[in-house]
């Protein structure tokens, strides 16, 4: 902000960002969630080791923790005066 940034751009900045790397862990994730599913299938009781609902739910769960956790910061960041925060430093 101090070089001329708007709060839109600061937002979008730390959002694009953090949402890059939720999007590589998730899709790192899913896959070795979905290669790890033989060992574990003997001990699923009455629960398909690759089920669609649990593993959409997980993803929408993990979706909106992540852009609480990128959004925060990044809104906390707008609010701080420029000039304070290069005085501190």
């Amino acid at each position: 902000m101090a070089l001329g940034a708007g709060v839109k751009d600061l937002l979008g900045l730390v959002m694009s960002h953090g949402l890059r790397l939720t999007a590589a862990g998730i899709v790192i994730g899913a896959v070795a969630a979905v290669v790890l599913t033989r060992l574990m299938g003997n001990l699923l009781y009455k629960v398909s080791p690759r089920d669609p609902i649990a593993f959409g739910t997980a993803f929408i769960i993990l979706l909106v923790v992540a852009l609480i956790a990128c959004f925060l910061p990044a809104w906390r960041a707008t609010r701080i005066d420029p000039v304070q925060a290069l005085h501190e430093q």
